[in-house]
C-alpha cells in the first residue's frame, strides 16, 4: 500500500475490548483491571513481541506493559486504572529478530552452525547496546564481546539463553519497523459506586407520619436511619419539582383531578417554578441541601430524577414555545405511549430550530443540582431523546463533576438500551422484572456478564418500581418478594428496590392484568406504617450486610451458573481474585412448593480437591453444612427462606477445621 514502510511486518488484529470499532469506551471502575486480548503474528517463522500502551488522558506520555502469548496467535496483557476520568490504551507489535534468533539457536546441533549464529546474536547484541544506556548498554556489549570471544561454546550458549540476557533485550528493542494499531481505545473510570450499589426510591411526600399529610425534607431526615439500617447507600427521590394543576391527573391516574389530588411529581413546572425549583411543600432549597448532607452522614447519597418533559403550565411554555411541539389547532402534543396517554405531560421538541439553546439549557438543570451536592441522576424515559443529545450531554457534565453518574432508565429494545449505555450512561434499568424461570434468567444474565456487553452495560436491577408491579410479586406472597430480593442482590452489583412498597409487599394492581399499583402514590399521598411486624426490613438489611462483606458479589462478570436437576431451582456463584472469597446462591424460583435437587459444582476451578470435604455455610441461616464431591443436595422451603447464600470454605479438612468451631 502506498504510503505503508513495508518493512513493517506485525499484524495486530481482534483486539478485545473493543466495541464498534473503537466508537465507543469500555467501562471500569477506580482499582480495576483492563485485560486486553488481541492476535498478533507475522508472516514466516519470525517470533513477534507485543506491548499493550495506555495513559491518562490527562497525561501526555505513555506507559506500557508487556503483552504475554496464550494459545495459538493471541497475546495478551493488562493494566490497572486508578483515577476516574477516561484512559486511552493501544496495542504495538513488532517482529522480534533476538527472540527469533534465541528460539532458532535452540534448534541447532551442528557446532559450526552454533558459532555462526553465536556471530549473529552478537550483532544483535552490539545492536541493542546503541539503544541502551549506561550499565544496561555496558552489559549488553560485554554479552557480545564474550559471544565473540575464546569462551567455550557450551560457555556462550549458557551466556545466549540466560534468563538476564533476555530480559535486557526485551527492555531495549529494535523497533523501527513496528505496526502501531490504528485506534487508540476508550476506557470510562468511574467511582466504585458506579459498580457496586444498593439503591431505594422513596417519595418524599410519603415520609409524613400522619394521614393526608404532605411530608417534606425534615420528615425525610427522620427516615434516614430506617434506610441506613436496610443498608442502602443511594437514595433516589423522583422528580422533587413543582406539580403542574393543568391536566393534573387524579388517583389512580384518573383525568379529573380533586381539590386535595397532589398530582404525578413527573408532571413538572407550576407558577412556582421548573426543573431548577422545589416544591414548595417539600420545603426550600436549603431545606433540600441540609437533606443530602444529612444523609452523607449516614453513608447514603441523594440521587435525583431528571425528567425532561413538562406540564401545560411549566415556565418553558411560555418562556420557549419554539421547544414544543405545536399542533394546527394551537395547542401543545402530550405524551403517549399507546395505549398510556400522558395528558399532564408536555414533551420537547428536539427538532426545533432552537435545538442549541435547549440543550444548553437542558445541561444546565444538570450543572443547578450538582451544585447542590447531588452526583447522581435517574434519568427518565431516555430513549425518547436524540442518541447525539445524551453523548454531548454527558460528557459535557463530566468535565464539570467528572464523578457524576447516570441511570438510564429505558425500558425498550435491547439495542436502544445497550446504545444509550455506549454513549455513556453509568448504569441501566434492563429486563429483570420480566425474567422469572430458570431459562430466562440463564440465558439473560449471561449476555449480560458473559458477552461483549459487560464491557458497557452495567445492570441494575429492580424487582418492581413504581410503574412496576409485576404479575410474579402480585400473586406469588412473601416468598416471592424475598425471591425477588436475593436474585436483584446477588445476580447484579447494583440493585435497587421501590419502597416502602417492596418491603411492605404491596401486591395489590389497578386492575387485572395491569402492572400498575392500586392507589398508586403516583398520584395520592400515602402513609406508610414501616414499623409492620411482617415487613421485610430486616431480610433486606441482612443480605444487604452480605452484599457488603463478601467482595465477591460486588462485580458483575464473574457470574457463573451451575447445573440442578430441577427446573425449579437456580444455581451461581461468584469469586473474588484468586479464590480468596466464594460465594454461591441457590433460590428455589417456585413460590407455593419446597423443592430439592442436586446441585454440580465445578470442584477444580473452584480450587477444591475432589477427594476431599470441604464446608459450606449459609449466611441467611448462619447453618454450615459438610459437602463431598462435585454433587450435593439442597432443599429449600419458600415458606421459610427460599434461598441459600453459600460461602465455600475450600481448605476445611475435617469438623475440627471448621471457622465456627475455632
Amino acid at each position: 500500500m502506498q504510503g505503508e514502510d513495508g518493512r513493517k511486518r506485525a499484524v495486530i488484529e481482534q483486539v478485545k475490548p473493543e466495541i464498534d470499532g473503537g466508537r465507543f469506551a469500555i467501562k471500569r471502575t477506580v482499582g480495576e483491571t483492563v485485560v486486553v486480548e488481541a492476535n498478533v503474528f507475522t508472516d514466516g517463522h519470525d517470533a513477534v513481541s507485543c506491548v499493550l500502551r495506555y495513559r491518562r488522558e490527562d497525561m501526555s506520555s505513555w506507559s506500557e506493559v508487556p503483552m504475554h502469548p496464550l494459545d495459538g496467535d493471541r497475546w495478551q496483557g493488562k493494566f490497572k486504572v486508578t483515577a476516574v476520568g477516561r484512559y486511552y490504551y493501544t496495542l504495538i507489535a513488532w517482529v522480534d529478530h533476538f527472540k527469533s534468533w534465541r528460539q532458532e539457536l535452540t534448534r541447532r546441533i551442528q557446532p559450526e552452525d552454533i558459532v555462526l549464529q553465536l556471530q549473529v546474536g552478537a550483532q544483535w547484541l552490539e545492536a541493542a547496546a546503541g539503544r541502551a544506556e549506561g550499565e544496561a548498554s555496558q552489559r549488553l556489549r560485554n554479552q557480545a564481546k564474550r559471544l565473540e570471544g575464546t569462551d567455550e561454546l557450551s560457555e556462550k550458549l549458557t551466556t545466549t539463553l540466560e534468563e538476564e540476557t533476555a530480559l535486557l533485550m526485551a527492555h531495549y528493542p529494535d523497533r523501527r519497523f513496528a505496526t502501531c494499531y490504528d485506534k487508540e481505545l476508550i476506557v470510562v473510570v468511574d467511582r466504585p459506586r458506579a459498580r457496586f450499589s444498593a439503591w431505594y426510591e422513596m417519595f418524599p411526600r410519603a415520609c409524613a407520619t400522619q394521614a393526608s399529610q404532605h411530608g417534606d425534607f425534615k420528615s425525610c431526615e427522620a427516615r434516614l436511619p430506617y434506610i441506613a439500617t436496610m443498608g442502602f447507600d443511594v437514595l433516589y427521590l423522583p422528580p422533587i419539582h413543582p406539580i403542574g394543576r393543568i391536566n393534573r391527573k387524579g388517583r389512580n391516574n384518573t383525568l379529573i383531578a380533586g381539590p386535595e389530588d397532589p398530582g404525578s411529581p413527573w408532571a413538572i413546572g407550576a407558577k412556582e417554578g421548573g426543573h431548577k425549583s422545589i416544591h414548595p411543600q417539600l420545603g426550600t432549597l436549603e431545606d433540600f441541601r441540609r437533606f443530602v448532607a444529612k444523609a452523607r452522614e449516614f453513608g447514603i447519597e441523594v440521587a435525583l430524577d431528571i425528567a425532561f418533559q413538562c406540564a401545560p403550565d411549566h415556565p418553558y411554555i411560555k418562556a420557549h414555545p419554539e421547544w414544543f411541539r405545536w399542533r394546527p389547532d394551537n395547542t401543545v402534543q402530550y405524551a403517549e405511549n399507546p395505549p398510556k396517554k400522558y395528558e399532564d405531560i408536555y414533551p420537547f421538541y428536539f427538532e426545533t430550530d432552537q435545538w442549541q439553546p435547549l440543550w444548553e439549557e437542558l445541561k444546565s438543570v444538570f450543572l443547578f443540582w450538582i451544585e447542590q451536592g447531588v452526583h447522581i441522576f435517574r434519568v427518565d424515559n431516555p430513549h425518547t431523546k436524540p442518541f447525539l443529545f445524551w453523548e454531548w450531554l454527558i460528557a459535557e457534565v463530566k468535565k464539570v463533576q467528572p464523578d457524576a453518574l447516570f441511570l438510564s432508565e429505558a425500558f425498550t429494545r435491547p439495542n436502544v438500551m445497550y446504545r444509550l449505555a455506549k454513549l455513556g450512561f453509568t448504569q441501566s434499568y434492563n429486563y429483570f422484572p420480566w425474567r422469572n424461570t430458570k431459562q430466562e434468567l440463564t440465558e439473560y444474565f449471561t449476555e449480560l456478564t458473559q458477552t461483549e456487553v459487560r464491557e458497557y452495560f452495567r445492570p441494575n436491577l429492580w424487582p418492581n418500581t413504581p410503574d412496576i408491579l409485576t404479575e410474579y410479586l402480585q400473586f406469588g406472597g412473601r416468598p416471592a418478594f424475598m425471591i425477588r430480593l436475593v436474585l436483584a442482590a446477588t445476580l447484579g452489583a447494583s440493585y435497587g428496590i421501590y419502597g416502602p412498597a417492596y418491603e411492605l409487599m404491596e401486591n395489590m394492581p389497578r386492575s387485572s392484568g395491569s402492572e400498575e399499583y392500586l392507589n398508586s402514590e403516583k398520584y395520592q399521598l400515602r402513609l406508610w406504617d414501616i414499623g409492620r411486624d411482617d415487613s421485610l426490613k430486616d431480610f433486606i438489611a441482612q443480605v444487604n450486610q452480605i452484599r457488603r462483606s463478601h467482595l465477591a458479589l460486588q462485580f458483575d462478570g464473574n457470574l457463573h451458573f451451575y447445573p440442578v436437576d430441577n427446573e425449579q431451582i437456580i444455581c451461581y456463584g461468584k469469586w473474588a481474585a484468586n479464590l480468596a472469597d466464594i460465594i454461591l446462591v441457590v433460590v428455589n424460583l417456585d413460590v407455593h412448593y419446597t423443592q430439592s435437587g442436586w446441585v454440580e459444582l465445578p470442584l477444580e476451578t473452584l480450587g477444591i480437591e475432589p477427594h476431599l470435604p470441604y464446608q459450606v455455610h449459609d449466611l441467611l441461616s448462619d447453618t454450615h453444612y459438610l459437602w463431598h464431591g462435585p454433587r450435593n443436595y439442597v432443599e429449600l422451603n419458600p415458606a421459610l427462606i427460599p434461598a441459600h447464600i453459600f460461602r465455600l470454605q475450600r481448605r476445611v479438612r475435617t469438623e475440627q477445621d471448621f471457622d465456627s468451631f475455632m
